[in-house]
């Protein structure tokens, strides 16, 4: 994971090796540094102002220190004095474990006692825990349970301008907790419990205070400055036709003309990074010796985490390095000794169709913040360069802000979680900008399709079931049908496996032995059963070797078995996670937890009963027709049935680039969609 080893899961308080002196050392150091940051002038009036102000809006410059900062400050502060914990949401799982362990080490805690973090299917937090890192969709869901947040005293809702869907959702439910608490009483038959009012923090380095202010009824505004290191900007004197050529020229001139410091160059996604690092490898070779060193490392989510670890290695003597990164780098990870920034000002961002149900992946031009954000990632340890590979006009044309998601995506699960808090009227709920109708009402009709909400639109029990478990409420519903169908034990695998990036890793160098690979699991009825023999045959691995070896010698072969298997040992770890946590769910819900065994076809009909949303006919000419959408698509290249062309099939994820794919393909016969969704399939003529 992006970040992770910055610091130990424990604090330097526990390092084994380390003396008294080293350890009193190393906590001088950090709290030089933490006096250096420009948010340690402004601390006082930082606590003042939140004393004062129920909802406060703090801009603050990228390096300022605001998110490590601010949450210690109010700990000093006092604010956690009636046992309220103060919470900051990330938009990003990376920052929030990042951030934390962070924190954790300025504290001189181990993490997970005073400072931890909770993300979806992982929380490092105790009954001590008073500052608590988290993602946005975790505070939703502690909602769900606890709806006027009592435990917390403060909330901070960090990296707003991101505007992911669950920040949207998140402000408009804290506006109406800061309104019930203020009032004091929580007004329950037979029960009434006294609050305290809500403190709210809304912070980003590139934000429009204006929007948010006015949207929390003229709410403070306030800037903190940044780090005082200055970033040239640079930019083309005419359009670049090609960013990879840019990108590459820009790379070398900075390697041969600049001096010492490493370069982070933003591309699109795995593929551009590929292909630019190939590229620098090709032309390294045709350089001197002496100009050749020149290291590249890439960071992408679907990276596995030990390939990602070697971004925050420093660079040997006399050695730069050349860090190709996807977004993924703009906010959430701060990669030491980054002096150059290359940006070619495009990004790839997932666009929804609600009217065609259609997921897409687009490039897209990044906004004026973003690219703030961007230039801001060269001035975080002295002065720096931006080389922008557009014009200056070009940016001048720029949004300010990205389009929010909640304007892109999916709704289903925003309004599903929105009923569940007792939010009957989501087409008029108080969003800080209102989704599109049409979304709202296709994602209404959706989740009336699985069974979540009744005619009269209201939730179901089933709903109610769905809204419990932590996933889309597709995967919910399947696990709710699986129960029945007996085969619970295989859709959890399934559903755990379908819930993280990309199970395989396929290097370009050596996509013949990762085929290969691929072919010892694959199933000739599709990708789900496929992903339930990698899954089957990891576990009986990992069992057989946990028998002979201790725990962490059975992880470490494990991790050697995926890395021969050219198995993503990150994404594979963390469906084992899913798996564990949604167990633990499923059971407690009440849910018959048993296994089909070796009958695959009863699992198969399951997957039918379950994703019957998202089923396609094959067309004369061997493409497919999605049945409830007419959308014409392909099935991805990645899927196990990509040559095989069954006659009907299901899918979980409908994605868009230069054509219209289906990934996580099954197949299944026509008939058992009449029978088990009679509601929406009949018998063709």
């Amino acid at each position: 994971m992006p970040g992770a080893n910055n610091f130990s899961r424990n604090s330097y308080l526990h390092h084994p090796n380390q003396t008294k002196g080293e350890f009193f050392a190393r906590k001088q150091k950090i709290e030089q540094r933490r006096k250096k940051l420009p948010i340690a002038a402004v601390e006082r009036r930082l606590v003042e102002e939140v004393r004062n102000n129920d909802t406060l809006i703090i801009v603050g410059e990228t390096g300022s220190g605001k998110t490590t900062q601010i949450p210690q400050y109010l700990f000093k502060g006092g604010f956690c004095r009636d046992g309220g914990i103060i919470g900051i949401t990330q938009p990003r799982r990376v920052a929030a474990i990042t951030v934390a362990k962070r924190v954790s080490e300025e504290c001189g805690v181990p993490l997970g006692q005073k400072v931890g973090y909770a993300i979806r299917f992982e929380d490092v937090t105790s009954g001590l825990t008073k500052i608590k890192y988290m993602t946005d969709g975790l505070l939703l869901r502690e909602a769900l349970l606890d709806p006027y947040l009592s435990k917390y005293s403060v909330i901070i809702v960090d990296e707003a301008h991101e505007r992911t869907i669950h920040t949207d959702v998140l402000l408009g439910l804290l506006k109406n907790v800061q309104k019930a608490r203020s009032k004091g009483i929580n007004e329950v038959p037979g029960q009434a419990k006294k609050y305290n009012p809500l403190k709210l923090i809304i912070m980003s380095a590139s934000l429009d205070a204006r929007v948010f202010s006015e949207y929390f009824g003229g709410a403070r505004a306030v800037h903190v400055q940044g780090r005082q290191f200055p970033v040239d900007i640079f930019y083309t004197h005419k359009p670049e036709t090609d960013c990879i050529d840019a990108a590459l020229i820009t790379i070398f001139q900075i390697h041969l003309e600049e001096g010492p410091g490493d370069i982070l160059v933003f591309l699109t996604g795995q593929e551009e990074i590929e292909s630019v690092e190939r590229l620098i490898h090709e032309r390294l070779r045709q350089l001197p010796e002496c100009n050749r060193k020149l290291l590249t490392f890439p960071i992408y989510s679907s990276l596995p985490s030990e390939k990602q670890m070697k971004v925050f290695m420093p660079s040997p003597a006399g050695y730069r390095k050349v860090i190709l990164a996807t977004n993924i780098a703009e906010t959430s990870v701060t990669i030491p000794g980054i002096k150059y920034v290359v940006d070619p000002g495009l990004v790839k961002a997932r666009t929804y169709d609600p009217k065609m149900g259609v997921d897409s992946l687009i490039i897209v031009t990044t906004s004026k913040a973003q690219a703030l954000q961007r230039s801001g990632r060269a001035g975080r340890e002295g002065p720096g360069k931006c080389y922008r590979l557009y014009q200056e006009s070009f940016f001048e044309k720029l949004t300010d802000s990205t389009l929010p998601e909640i304007k892109r995506c999916d709704l289903s699960n925003v309004v599903l979680q929105l009923k569940a808090l007792g939010i009957d009227d989501v087409i008029n709920f108080d969003f800080i900008e209102k989704p599109d109708r049409t979304a709202i009402v296709n994602s209404l009709w959706s989740l009336y399709l699985l069974g979540a909400v009744t005619e009269e639109n209201k939730l179901s029990d089933v709903g109610y079931q769905m809204a419990k478990l932590p996933l889309d409420p597709v995967y919910s519903k399947a696990l709710i049908v699986a129960s029945q169908f007996g085969c619970l034990k295989e859709m959890l695998i399934c559903v755990a496996m379908l819930s993280v990036e990309s199970i395989f890793y396929a290097p370009r160098e050596k996509l013949e032995e990762s085929r290969n690979a691929l072919k010892s699991f694959a199933s000739p009825d599709g990708d789900h059963l496929t992903l339930l023999n990698v899954y089957r045959a990891a576990d009986e691995f990992f069992q057989k070797n946990k028998m002979v070896n201790s725990e962490e010698k059975a992880e470490k072969s494990l991790r050697k078995w995926c890395k021969d298997n050219y198995i993503n040992s990150r994404s594979l770890k963390h469906a084992r996670d899913i798996h564990s946590q949604i167990l633990r769910n499923v059971e407690q819900m009440g849910l018959r937890v048993t296994s089909c065994e070796d009958d695959m076809l009863l699992f198969r009909r399951c997957l039918a009963a379950s994703f019957f949303l998202k089923a396609a006919m094959k067309q004369p000419d061997g493409v497919y027709r999605v049945t409830l959408s007419g959308l014409i698509v392909q099935i991805h290249p990645s899927s196990v049935l990509f040559r095989a062309k069954p006659e009907c099939i299901i899918f979980n994820e409908l994605v868009h680039t230069n054509h219209s794919y289906v990934r996580n393909v099954s197949r299944i016969d026509y008939l058992w969609l009449v029978e088990l969704a009679p509601h929406l399939y009949a018998l063709q003529d």
